[in-house]
């Protein structure tokens, strides 16, 4: 197992040891990891400052990985080259970290001022930023295709378009229901939101429409998830929460699969990754799961057997990731330090070879074995293939020498997959020059390959960068390739295979031209008539009625050796043959790459005694043919041991020889007067090109600008005519109008006449009911007066006769006195 603990804040080397072979491996090494921890903590103590960890994440390889400490600095780990640099500096903590978008050297960082940037590792620079999160981003998905991303906080989730880095959709939830976590299926266009009360929704991520809902289990007490997992095959969920119970649901159904007990000390599931494996076609049988205590426990979802634990309750791990290839494991810890585990260490105990599938019959009366043929061959091929499997395993590059590669290639055909690229690497002894490459690199795109895209159009734009990348930095390292016209066929199958790494691609490149080409630039610019020779001399050896028929047809070897040669058979054969051929080319003389096209040739002899049109012949050689790849490489090697030592290009070739490291060697074996004359010609021609253009655009700004006054005159001429033409049109709808005002205030004067007779009528009957009123009124009021005066005469009667009554009672008053005092009454 390799362990590593960073706290480092500059560009160097992982501090990482190597593992010996131990009994128990978990006890010690967990030793081992927290002697040395405390070791580089206190040489760090007396350097730097130690800065603590939070998030880390894999790119699409699992070679590589992204770490982002609380100081908000952003590194890159180089599983591979045991190297680490500083990338970024945000200045703020990241809160999640994304590593596996389209363009493969950009990553996500999710910050805590809720914003999401995007930033391109080996340039440094800002892509993109995007806001729009009311909370701190917890996770970040990313679609298999790297073209879209999920990032989730608390309250929402949102949908971003990473060609665009403009969001797409937005889920909110109430404040109630809290989001857990969204995230894309594997290998599907499947959406997954869990929230916090359990319920888990699939949606479909092109049209938004909620697929399926999985029941919540009913038995016991809720699970309370907050972690889940997905295999990599996209048919498995794992869900676990505040329990120790971890569910495993079938995406295929959508029905829970079955709920695995952990053992009592694990009372909280925090997180859950699955562990991948090459041999199990995506299922991931192995599955972590980091409990409250630190400590992540590695079982078998099939038989619940616990394999393997790391951590430790004095330094847990907070967070884990686990690489896509399953071969690393990567722990931050609560120290904030990083620990790297090595899957195969870890898993040696069981990883033993299986039991033979083929079981032998006995026969009791005879006492003889009975094993088909078929069941023998198929038993050898599987214990072959493990064991091959299991020593490539167990060894280290240094191991790997050519011999002992030969001969497991003699025996079992071709390398396994999952460790060619590796053995390749071991077979040509790649330097891995990393500065010489960079100074290639930095020298830009060569100017032969800025029309590359014109000449050898490409779907996959990343594939087209890489290829022009490769050819620029050959074309910086030696003119000669900037004037050859089949190095992009040449190169372009090794730029399929090693996209993700352009310095292994340059240099199995250049380690195939330097050995495998040789003394093909002597005649440049023409084939290499010297190398064609020789193996038209193998030919004639090997099968001189073959060559007879080919020569009567006008056919030379540049027609049926040249074709194979300047694209590496990658027209002839399939991938996979591809493949299988040159492990055996990379693990030969250099000579075997010239008798695999006589053999090829050899091999097709029989459509090719058919042919007589030179058309044909072409055809042939530039297109895929039903040939036996496996008969091909016997040919190959037969031919490599019975040609005469005289007739055998190892002759001719040289032995293989490796790049220096430090520098690569200068390549200089062609024409150099006649690259020199080709290169000064193609500048002279890209000049007087470069002058034509820029002449003829001239002439075409000019021929567009007199077209554009042109076009100017017509449209000024047009809008006048559209102008008068609307000019007369509105002359005419003025008349109209006129005319139909005319007439309406005709009718506007009758009316007025109509309304005038009627306002007098009306004044009229209005003046009359008003006289007739204050006629009324006067008659009313002359009652009134005459009631008045009639009142007054009553009164004034009453007044007299009162007076009357008055004088009456006076007058008898004073003949009562008279009576009374007549004396005293005066004469």
């Amino acid at each position: 197992m390799q362990t590593t603990d960073i706290g480092a804040k500059e560009e160097g080397k992982i501090w990482q040891r190597k593992p010996a072979p131990i009994p128990r491996p978990g006890i010690l090494i967990l030793m081992m990891v927290l002697i040395f921890s405390r070791i580089y903590l206190i040489i760090l103590h007396y350097h730097v400052k130690t800065a603590r960890f939070l998030h880390v994440a894999f790119d699409v390889t699992g070679e590589s990985f992204l770490a982002g400490d609380h100081h908000g600095n952003i590194y890159v780990f180089d599983l591979s080259r045991n190297r680490f640099k500083l990338v970024q500096k945000t200045g703020q903590a990241c809160t999640a970290l994304a590593f596996g978008l389209r363009r493969t050297t950009e990553y996500l960082v999710a910050l805590a001022d809720y914003s999401i940037k995007c930033f391109d590792k080996d340039t440094k620079q800002l892509v993109s930023w995007m806001r729009g999160h009311d909370g701190a981003v917890s996770s970040i998905s990313v679609h298999g295709s790297g073209r879209y991303a999920i990032t989730t906080s608390a309250d929402t989730a949102q949908l971003w378009d990473l060609e665009t880095f403009q969001r797409k959709r937005k889920l909110s939830v109430q404040r109630a229901v809290g989001i857990q976590k969204v995230f894309f299926l594997p290998l599907s266009n499947t959406i997954l939101s869990c929230f916090s009360d359990d319920s888990i929704f699939a949606w479909d991520s092109d049209t938004l429409q909620c697929k399926h809902q999985l029941p919540v289990p009913e038995e016991g007490s809720r699970p309370r998830y907050r972690a889940f997992a997905v295999s990599r095959d996209g048919r498995l969920l794992a869900a676990g929460g505040r329990s120790s119970v971890v569910h495993l649901w079938c995406l295929d159904n959508w029905q829970l699969l079955k709920a695995v007990q952990m053992p009592p000390k694990v009372r909280t599931v925090r997180q859950l990754e699955f562990v991948s494996d090459s041999f199990d076609r995506g299922s991931s049988q192995i599955l972590g799961v980091l409990s409250q205590d630190g400590i992540v426990q590695f079982i078998n979802i099939q038989t619940l057997k616990l394999l393997f634990e790391v951590g430790s309750p004095h330094n847990g791990i907070t967070s884990v990731a686990i690489g896509p290839n399953g071969r690393h494991v990567v722990g931050v810890m609560e120290s904030g330090g990083l620990n790297v585990y090595s899957v195969q260490a870890l898993t040696q105990h069981v990883n033993k070879p299986p039991a033979p599938l083929v079981k032998v019959v006995t026969e009791s009366d005879r006492t003889a074995k009975v094993r088909s043929a078929a069941g023998r061959a198929f038993h050898q091929q599987m214990i072959k293939h493990h064991s091959l499997t299991c020593m490539l395993q167990n060894e280290l590059p240094d191991e790997l020498n050519k011999k002992r590669l030969q001969k497991l290639l003699k025996t079992f055909g071709e390398y396994p997959a999952k460790y060619r690229m590796f053995i390749w690497r071991s077979l040509l002894q790649l330097p891995e020059n990393f500065s010489a490459f960079s100074s290639l690199t930095d020298k830009g795109r060569h100017a032969a390959f800025v029309t590359l895209h014109q000449r050898y159009p490409i779907k996959s734009q990343r594939l087209q960068r890489g290829l022009q990348r490769v050819l620029s930095a050959l074309a910086h390292w030696s003119a000669i390739f900037g004037e050859t016209d089949y190095l992009p066929l040449l190169a372009f199958p090794f730029v399929k295979l090693f996209h993700n790494n352009p310095l292994i691609c340059f240099e199995v490149v250049a380690t195939v031209i330097v050995n495998w080409c040789q003394h093909w630039f002597e005649y440049f610019p023409n084939p290499p008539l010297n190398v064609l020779s020789v193996a038209e001399n193998v030919l004639a050896h090997h099968d001189k009625e073959l060559l007879q028929h080919l020569v009567n047809c006008g056919v030379t070897s540049q027609v049926y050796a040249w074709p194979l040669l300047e694209t590496l058979f990658s027209e002839a054969l399939t991938r996979d043959e591809w493949l299988k051929l040159f492990d055996n080319v990379f693990s030969n003389h250099p000579s075997f790459l010239l008798m695999a096209v006589v053999a090829y040739v050899t091999c097709s002899r029989a459509p090719l005694l058919l042919c007589t049109q030179r058309e044909d012949f072409e055809y042939f050689f530039h297109h895929r043919n039903n040939l036996d790849i496996d008969a091909l490489i016997k040919e190959t090697y037969r031919f490599m041991e019975s040609t005469p030592a005289e007739l055998h290009p190892r002759s001719t070739l040289d032995d293989f020889e490796p790049l220096t490291k430090g520098l690569y060697p200068v390549f200089n074996k062609y024409p150099t007067f006649i690259v020199e004359y080709y290169s000064q010609e193609r500048d002279r021609i890209r000049r007087e090109e470069a002058e034509y253009l820029r002449e003829r655009q001239q002439v075409q700004e000019l021929q567009a600008e007199a077209v554009r006054r042109q076009a100017e005159d017509e449209a000024w001429h047009v809008q006048q005519e559209l102008l008068r033409e609307a000019e007369e049109q509105r002359r005419r709808t003025l008349q109209e109008e006129e005319a139909r005002l005319t007439q309406q205030r005709v009718r506007l004067t009758a009316m007025k006449r109509e309304l005038k007779a009627k306002e007098l009528q009306l004044m009229d009957a209005t003046r009359r009911r008003f006289l007739q009123h204050q006629q009324e009124q006067k008659r009313a009021e002359l009652r009134r007066l005459d009631d008045e005066i009639r009142r007054k005469v009553r009164e004034t009667a009453a007044a007299v006769q009162e007076l009357e009554v008055r004088q009456m009672e006076l007058e008898a008053q004073r003949r009562l006195f008279e009576q009374v005092h007549p004396c005293e009454i005066p004469q």
